[in-house]
C-alpha cells in the first residue's frame, strides 16, 4: 500500500504541459464568464447595497481560480500543497447579503470549470444562473416596521386597544416595558399593512395616538434584513 501511494505521487509529480494558446483560452473564457457574473450582480443589486469593489473582485476571483486549477492540473502533490497553503487564509469580511454567497460560489465554480477545460459546463451553467438571478434576484423581503410608543401608565389599555382596532389585529406586540408612571410599547407589522391602513383611515396612527393624551413620543422604525438599507 505504501509503495503504491509512493508511485502515485511520483508519477504525478509533474504537471501536464499546456500550450500557450490553451492557457490563454482558459483564462480568457474565465474572464468573459466572470464579466457575465459582474453584469448579473450589478442587475440584481441595483437600488440596494451595491458594492462595486465586491463586484470587480468576482471577476478577479473567477480568473484566479481558473489559473490555480490550470496550474494544479492532475498533480496530486501540488494540489495537497495548495490546500495546505489556502488553509492558513482567514476571511474576516462580513457577508451583508445572502445573495453575495451565491455569487462567490458561482465565481469559484466557473473558475474551476474553465481551469479544467469544461467550457461548455461553465457557459451553460452560467447562462441558467444568469436567467434565474435576472428574474428572481431582485426579490426583496418585505420591510418590517416597528412602532415604538412611550406614554403615561394610565393610557396603557387605551393604546393597546387603539393599535388593535387601527390595524385590525395585524400588529404584533413585541415589547412592553412598564414602570409605576410610564409604559413603553413596541409593535411590529409589515410596511404594506401600515401604508394600507393609514390610507384608509382619516388620520395617521401617530395623530390617533397623540389624540389619546399622555403620549410622550411615537417612533416608526423601518427594519430591513439588509445592512445599511
Amino acid at each position: 500500500m505504501r509503495e503504491q501511494l509512493y508511485q502515485l505521487l511520483e508519477n504525478s509529480s509533474g504537471t501536464t504541459a499546456l500550450s500557450f494558446d490553451m492557457l490563454i483560452l482558459r483564462i480568457a473564457v474565465a474572464a468573459v464568464v466572470g464579466l457575465v457574473i459582474f453584469i448579473s450582480y450589478w442587475a440584481s443589486h441595483a437600488g440596494t447595497i451595491y458594492s462595486q469593489k465586491f463586484n470587480v473582485n468576482l471577476i478577479i476571483m473567477t480568473v484566479l481560480t481558473a489559473t490555480v486549477v490550470t496550474i494544479i492540473g492532475s498533480n496530486i502533490a501540488l494540489s495537497l500543497g495548495m490546500v495546505g497553503a489556502l488553509s492558513i487564509v482567514r476571511f474576516r469580511t462580513a457577508i451583508k447579503d445572502a445573495r453575495d454567497t451565491v455569487y462567490i460560489f458561482w465565481a469559484i465554480i466557473v473558475g474551476i470549470a474553465c481551469g479544467a477545460g469544461g467550457f461548455l459546463s461553465a457557459v451553460i451553467g452560467s447562462a441558467v444562473v444568469f436567467l434565474v438571478m435576472l428574474f428572481l434576484g431582485r426579490i426583496r423581503n418585505d420591510v418590517r416596521t416597528l412602532i415604538v410608543i412611550r406614554a403615561a401608565r394610565s393610557q396603557e389599555l387605551a393604546i393597546e386597544g387603539l393599535i388593535y382596532e387601527y390595524f385590525r389585529g395585524r400588529a404584533t406586540q413585541r415589547v412592553k416595558n412598564t414602570t409605576e408612571e410610564t409604559v413603553e410599547f413596541m409593535f411590529e407589522l409589515r410596511r404594506k399593512t401600515l401604508d394600507k391602513h393609514q390610507m384608509q383611515a382619516e388620520n395617521t396612527i401617530t395623530d390617533e395616538l397623540y389624540a389619546i393624551g399622555g403620549v410622550d413620543y411615537v417612533n416608526i422604525v423601518a427594519q430591513a434584513d439588509e445592512i445599511g438599507s
